[in-house]
């Protein structure tokens, strides 16, 4: 790419499991990328590989302190994603969520930079309509101990429409869908990590509750190829907009798959489910769909095989 071509973007989380592939991705578009992370949960393992590239930055920064750079665009990324990590410090991922956003939508008005937020399928709770739309409200919890990270994603929704509104600013909001690939952190507790693990190590593999409750899986490659071309769209496509694979399993599936492909002799444990955990998670992309001809295209045993040599390769090797 001609430099005059070149965009410098912020990726914020930049070193986590998703803003490591984005920063990847990036960088192959000819960009310069500035990658800021402090490290709670994103490794400076999954950039190690790009910090010879002349056209990558990495800066340790909490995003819930104001950030003074000077960039293009800016994917906020930033803030835990799992239950056991952003339930650790229910008050700060809260203030990841709300204070972050605040800081990098004041960032993109000084800039006048165009801002991608990173929101979540949490945003509709435990749904009682399925396949969740985008116009669905959800069904929602607003004190329970999923909360911070929920409501806190939310809240982040809302900042970015007002600040769309009242300053104009250019935005888009994507709500993600469980998505899983290489680079997951091993003891995030989300649940293809988690069967994975437990079956290379030939542990009993936990299901909670009667493993009837569904999950729609994305591949990590999808997913990120779904962000790039969201924020390639025109000023007016802001979303929200739903990003994962409509298909969908139960845990009970899922953990007979992980078995399969890890030829593992793992048998399978039930426990009681967490309060507040969804019965039910699968995407109405149609909007992806006539927007960008976005779908998925990795099934899931493919994409499971890959995460498998992944964990495999790194912690078991």
């Amino acid at each position: 790419m001609h430099s005059f071509n070149r965009k410098r973007v912020l990726v914020t989380g930049g070193a986590g499991f998703l803003g490591s592939h984005l920063c990847e991705r990036l960088l192959e578009r000819g960009h310069d990328v500035l990658c800021a992370d402090n490290f709670f949960t994103g490794s400076r393992d999954n950039v190690l590989h790009l910090l010879e590239n002349p056209h990558f930055e990495l800066m340790r920064h909490d995003v819930t302190f104001p950030l003074y750079v000077e960039v293009d665009e800016i994917y906020n990324l930033a803030c835990p994603a799992s239950p056991i990590h952003y339930q650790h410090d229910p008050v700060q991922t809260t203030k990841t969520s709300v204070h972050g956003a605040i800081n990098m939508l004041g960032l993109a008005k000084r800039l006048g930079a165009r801002i991608m937020q990173a929101s979540t399928s949490e945003v509709y709770g435990d749904p009682a309509i399925h396949p969740q739309p985008e116009e669905y409200w959800g069904n929602v919890n607003t004190i329970g101990p999923r909360a911070c990270y929920d409501e806190g994603k939310r809240c982040a929704e809302t900042l970015f429409f007002d600040y769309h509104r009242q300053h104009q600013l250019s935005i888009k909001v994507i709500r993600i869908f469980n998505t899983y690939g290489p680079r997951m952190h091993p003891n995030d507790g989300r649940v293809v990590s988690n069967f994975i693990i437990q079956a290379l190590k030939g542990e009993a593999i936990t299901v909670y509750g009667d493993g009837q409750q569904t999950r729609s899986f994305c591949y990590v490659d999808d997913l990120v190829d779904g962000f790039l071309r969201f924020m390639d769209t025109p000023a007016e496509a802001t979303g929200p907009l739903n990003l994962g694979n409509p298909g969908e399993f139960t845990m009970l599936e899922l953990a007979e798959k992980v078995i399969r492909l890890t030829g593992s002799a793992s048998r399978i444990a039930h426990k009681p489910l967490p309060q507040d955990d969804p019965k039910q998670r699968q995407p109405d992309i149609s909007k992806a769909r006539a927007l960008m001809g976005w779908e998925p295209t990795v099934p899931l045993d493919e994409g499971l095989a890959r995460t498998i040599a992944y964990f495999r390769g790194r912690f078991f090797a």
